[in-house]
């Protein structure tokens, strides 16, 4: 992807000095933290499962990336509230199965990145170190001025900062845009950016999936696909949901070198709030077709128990690894039905 425009002056920061500026800022302020605070305490009276099985591979842990929301350190500076997080690039070497190791990108030591959670609104800031061996940058998708596009390069040992304001709502994604862009994207750089909207969506058990793909053998095709960083891992650990509970699905394709794939739920139909820039659902459906990049939130509640599928309507991706099931329980507790509507 050529760059046919000026770089904006973008300041790049050594180690040491991005350092000392993550501790300048102090404290957790005022309607920023109760915003936060209140977020948390509208999901914790929602009934969540336990799902405490062990992730084959420390770098990709589909387990925790399920429910794992990184709200970030809020800090006042002059008067204003920011929102600041710290994401640091590095390389690692993934296990897709018994026989298949692929080294990567990382962010954080994980794969896909966090799942940055911002409210609208918010000053958001992005400290980001680069320890990946090659040159590295972050773009976040969203409204923000031209210097904090994240299409300079940041090199090996360097650091940035990005800061904006969050806006607008909806289920963003940011990723690396160095070119090869395409390569950056596929070896891990990547992750889901959620701007919450200024009126709390409804309390429901909130879910992150990434669809991704593995090209290991440098042929510009997915030998592998997978959620959440392994293949065929809620397959074989499916993740459990409650009956009659709201499920509230965040989920984002970053597949590369296939140009769109679907995702379809077993069983059910889920209302679709594209891009997640709507409080009202556009349609309601069982199959969604995403390009690149796409991502959408799909809500949905099981009516009967039992294991159901989820999957790309590809069976070639899907066989290869981007499949998984939900295990709707029963709660011995009788919580209050949500109907399909």
């Amino acid at each position: 992807m050529p760059y046919n425009f000026a770089l904006g002056k973008e300041k790049l920061w050594s180690r040491r000095q991005l350092l000392k500026l993550g501790l300048a800022g102090v404290g957790v302020t005022g309607a920023a933290a109760l915003w936060q605070t209140l977020n948390l305490q509208s999901q914790s009276i929602v009934k969540v499962p336990p799902f405490e099985m062990e992730a084959s591979d420390n770098v990709a842990n589909p387990t925790k990336m399920l429910r794992d929301f990184d709200y970030g350190t809020l800090k006042q500076e002059n008067g204003r509230t920011i929102r600041e997080f710290q994401l640091t690039a590095g390389t690692s070497i993934i296990q897709l199965n018994s026989a298949v190791s692929y080294n990567i990108w990382d962010l954080n030591g994980r794969i896909p990145g966090p799942t940055l959670r911002a409210k609208q609104g918010d000053r958001v800031r992005i400290l980001f170190l680069n320890n990946a061996g090659h040159s590295h940058s972050l773009h976040f998708h969203g409204v923000h001025p031209a210097e904090m596009d994240g299409v300079r390069p940041v090199s090996n040992g360097k650091a940035t900062i990005y800061e904006f304001d969050a806006e607008p709502y909806g289920v963003h994604l940011y990723h690396c845009h160095i070119e090869p862009v395409t390569r950056h994207i596929a070896k891990g750089l990547y992750g889901m950016f959620i701007i919450d909207p200024p009126t709390p969506r409804p309390p429901a058990d909130e879910i992150v999936l990434v669809m991704a793909g593995y090209d290991v053998n440098d042929d510009g095709h997915n030998d592998y696909y997978a959620f959440n960083g392994l293949p065929h891992y809620y397959m074989h650990h499916p993740i459990p949901i409650y009956q009659n509970q709201l499920i509230r699905l965040y989920i984002l394709n970053i597949i590369e070198y296939d140009p769109a794939v679907t995702f379809h739920l077993h069983a059910n139909f889920f209302d679709v709030y594209r891009y997640g820039m709507s409080m009202n659902k556009s349609e309601k459906t069982d199959v969604i077709t995403m390009g690149i990049a796409e991502r959408h939130i799909l809500e949905f509640a099981f009516r009967y128990p039992g294991k159901y599928m989820f999957h790309p309507h590809q069976d070639a991706i899907a066989e290869n690894g981007c499949m998984g099931q939900f295990e709707v329980l029963t709660d011995s507790k009788s919580q209050k039905s949500v109907k399909n509507s």
